[in-house]
Formats: C-alpha cells, sequence, structure tokens
C-alpha cells in the first residue's frame, strides 16, 4: 500500500516536474558596449508558451551567471536581470546553458538543456591617461573652427522659438523679455582637425595597459565629436564620429592579439524588472 502510493506520487511529481520544463523560450541579451572590470546588466527573459499551465521555479543556469524564475504565467514572461562584470577584455562565448526546477515537491531536480552559442566582445578597460590629454592640447594649438551647423558649442547663429527639450542654459532671456516668448539661442558647432592614433607609436610599454589608455581616448575624443581613426596591425580605420566606427574599433583593440576567454564570471546581483 505505501509503496503504490509512493509509486503514485512519484508519478504525478514526474508529470508535473516534466511538464514544467516543456515550451519554455529564453533571451539572454547582452548589451552593445562591454567593458572589462565594469559591472553591466545582463537582460534574461523566460516565455511561458504554455496555454493552460504556469511556470514555477525555473532556474536558468549558464557558465557564466545563473538566476530563479519564480513565477510565469500561461502565455506570459518574465523579465530579470544579472549584473555581471568580466575579468579581461577579449571574446566570450556562452556555450552551456539550461534550465531546472524543483518543482513540485522539491523532492527531484528536472533539467532541460537548452541550444545555442552567444559570443561576447568585451572591450578594454577604460583607463584615463596622458594620451588623451596630449590630443586634446594639440587640438587647442591647433585652434578649432565654427562650422554652420547648429550646435551647442560656439557662436550664436540665431534666436528661436523655445522648443521642450532645449537645454535651460541657451535660453536667450533678452529676447524673452522683449517678445513675452520663451526664444532659445542656436549655436554653430566646432569642427576639429581629424585624429589618427597609430598603435604602434603609443609608447606605453605594457600591452594592457596601451590598449586601455587608446580605448579610453578613442570614447573621449568621440563624446566631443572629434573624427578620431586607428592604425593597428598593418589596418587603418579611417577617422569618422559614428557609433558603427567606435565599435569596429574597440572590437579591434578588445580582439588584439587574438584574445578569447573562458575565465568564470561571477554575478554580483539580481533583480527583477520593475
Amino acid at each position: 500500500m505505501i509503496v503504490s502510493a509512493l509509486l503514485a506520487f512519484m508519478s504525478i511529481s514526474g508529470i508535473f516536474g516534466k511538464n514544467n520544463l516543456s515550451k519554455i523560450e529564453l533571451d539572454i541579451d547582452f548589451p552593445q558596449e562591454i567593458y572589462a572590470h565594469n559591472k553591466f546588466p545582463v537582460k534574461v527573459t523566460i516565455k511561458n508558451r504554455r496555454k493552460f499551465l504556469p511556470a514555477f521555479l525555473i532556474r536558468l543556469r549558464t557558465d557564466i551567471f545563473e538566476t530563479l524564475f519564480p513565477f510565469t504565467d500561461t502565455k506570459g514572461k518574465t523579465t530579470r536581470y544579472v549584473n555581471i562584470s568580466f575579468p579581461k577584455r577579449g571574446l566570450y562565448r556562452l556555450k552551456e546553458y539550461g534550465i531546472n526546477s524543483v518543482f513540485p515537491f522539491n523532492f527531484f531536480t528536472r533539467y532541460r538543456q537548452l541550444q545555442g552559442d552567444i559570443e561576447v566582445v568585451v572591450f578594454p578597460e577604460l583607463k584615463r591617461c596622458e594620451l588623451y590629454t596630449l590630443y586634446v592640447k594639440d587640438k587647442k594649438v591647433k585652434g578649432e573652427k565654427a562650422s554652420d551647423k547648429i550646435g551647442f558649442e560656439s557662436d550664436i547663429v540665431s534666436i528661436r522659438e523655445y522648443v521642450h527639450g532645449d537645454p535651460i542654459k541657451y535660453i536667450h532671456w533678452k529676447a524673452t523679455a522683449k517678445t513675452g516668448k520663451l526664444k532659445t539661442k542656436e549655436l554653430s558647432t566646432l569642427t576639429y582637425q581629424p585624429v589618427v592614433i597609430d598603435f604602434e607609436k603609443v609608447t606605453i610599454s605594457d600591452t594592457e595597459e596601451k590598449i586601455s589608455c587608446i580605448a579610453y581616448s578613442i570614447v573621449q575624443m568621440l563624446k566631443k565629436n572629434i573624427p578620431i581613426g586607428l592604425k593597428i596591425d598593418g589596418r587603418l580605420y579611417e577617422p569618422d564620429t559614428s557609433y558603427a566606427h567606435k565599435m569596429n574599433m574597440l572590437k579591434e583593440l578588445a580582439l588584439y592579439n587574438n584574445v578569447s576567454s573562458s575565465d568564470p564570471v561571477h554575478a554580483n546581483s539580481v533583480s527583477v524588472m520593475p
């Protein structure tokens, strides 16, 4: 009698446990910009495609991090963010990941391996250095010139009606007082001479320090809208200010000397999306 009850109990547990992991889809989204030693959020979403059975106690385990989804309703989805950091630049591959659950009775853990191979390029750690300062000083020595493009950096081009979102500091108060309507100054933007950083000519002996310094300089100069290029390993990235150009140069630095890593990464915290 006891054996029969135990077998029935195990059978029910097995059916519910197996169904609990069925028709579960998973999305793992890494940010576009990831820098070594900097924490960043990984967006993890599970989708329950079942019509009648909610998903309970679904745990995602990867070779990098793990997180738990206590409950996901039928035809619903749940998102969590896992804050992690990578120890160094390079290419990381998320090869092994799957879901498991102790539902319904916490006696057995059932597993389901998921297919896929996610690659993540980790950019170099950004370190403040003299290289950026030298380029900025060089720009000041050579001088800058104003263009007729609208910006927020140089001389007044015109005065126009205030538009929602205009910075308060650019309101023209005299014109506002005269007309009784808010007026905004339109300023000309500054144009800069292009910069090309030659990797081999940067006199920093430690390779990792050099890479971090160049990456920092690229990011900072692009913030100032300075066209910047990179010469490295016989390749030349012509000066530009586009986001795609920035990503290409940072990726080149990240993979310099074909750096690839499978080191474990520690998840620092987990929080549920509001």
